[in-house]
């Protein structure tokens, strides 16, 4: 049986302690609208074996690479070995062999991957969820963690209390970092930072927002907010609530980019029609037409998991619409793709 709704119901730490206290196994699938991003969370028995979100996702020798705990000269040597072995090996099996990285810290690095992944999904509090019950065999295959759903839930909490410590500075990832003027702030060359703090600092542009920063940057939102809350304690940056914008744009504008998106579409220019789309989307986020049509360039950009999320929003905004059938043809022919590329990958 199904599991769907929206986390404004239902949140998602609670989702997960009944999907650990019931044992399952399958994949919950979380959408959010105001990130326009999605992530998957897989379960054997009650407890989470993957986790990933659409716009962060890695291969594991970036995140390594990305985490400096191998280097681009370690890839070219595991990529040689590669290239002279009869039997083909995954990448991150070959680092462990020539020694860039040992079989625990890998281990290690793989659990934070996942770990990441969770926390920054268990910050999402509006969205859509659903659970689809899978057999074991349905899994990813390559699979070598296996975390606790109730320590992730206890880390989860942690993380809540740590936030509410520095809420009176960053309340939440949707606030925007500024330099703090020269008078008040440090100057360049006596600041002593660390890499991941400089990191952060050569992203702010005054409008970036920390959210922003975060997807940018592929890191965790609760990561990146500590780095700005101890940057602003310490007077190199200001934090501040973003402008407002005008008054939404009216009906008219939405059918203009509506039409503008269908001109790009036509030309073959499927990505710029997509970004087009994503912005009449976030501008009325409740006009079924809008996200049909996002839906269906997102599908011929090759970005299926985000037009699989268009076109189920657009069956709840408006299950009766005469494109409804033929929206329900695409998504059972995204799912039979996604099972044959799976298949054959894992195959």
């Amino acid at each position: 049986m199904a599991i769907e709704g929206p986390l404004r119901e239902l949140g998602i730490h609670d989702v997960f302690q009944l999907l650990d206290l019931s044992r399952k196994t399958g994949v919950l699938r979380i959408s959010s609208e105001m990130r326009g991003d999605e992530g998957l969370v897989f379960f054997d028995g009650g407890r989470v074996i993957e986790a990933r979100i659409r716009s962060t996702a890695l291969t594991v020798d970036a995140l390594l690479l990305q985490a400096g705990r191998i280097t681009e000269a370690d890839i070219e040597r595991a990529r040689a070995r590669q290239a002279k072995s009869r039997t083909p090996k995954p990448m991150i099996d070959l680092l462990v062999e020539i020694g860039a990285i040992t079989q625990k810290e890998l281990d290690r690095q793989l659990r934070l991957q996942l770990e990441s992944a969770v926390f920054e999904l268990m910050s999402w509090h509006e969205g859509f969820f659903s659970f689809e019950e899978r057999p074991r065999e349905e899994l990813p295959r390559d699979i070598r963690i296996s975390v606790s759903t109730e320590s992730l839930l206890m880390e989860g909490a942690r993380r809540i209390d740590e936030w509410s410590r520095i809420a009176e500075v960053v309340p939440d990832a949707g606030v925007v970092p500024d330099l703090a003027p020269s008078e008040t702030g440090r100057e360049g060359a006596t600041l002593d930072l660390l890499p991941h703090e400089w990191q952060v600092l050569t992203m702010i542009d005054g409008a970036r927002d920390l959210r922003g920063i975060a997807a940018a940057l592929r890191r965790d939102e609760f990561e990146i907010a500590k780095i700005a809350y101890g940057l602003a304690t310490t007077g190199i940056l200001t934090i501040r609530r973003p402008e407002r914008l005008t008054p939404a744009p009216e009906r008219e504008s939405i059918e203009t980019r509506l039409a503008a998106a269908r001109r790009l579409m036509r030309a073959g220019r499927h990505t710029e029609a997509v970004e087009e789309l994503k912005r009449a989307m976030q501008a009325e986020p409740q006009v079924p037409r809008v996200h049909l049509d996002y839906a269906f360039a997102a599908a011929r950009a090759g970005d299926f998991p985000a037009a699989r999320s268009s076109w189920e929003q657009f069956l709840r905004l408006a299950p009766g619409d005469a494109a409804a059938s033929t929206v329900q043809q695409a998504l059972a022919a995204v799912t039979q793709l996604q099972q044959l590329v799976e298949a054959h990958v894992n195959g």
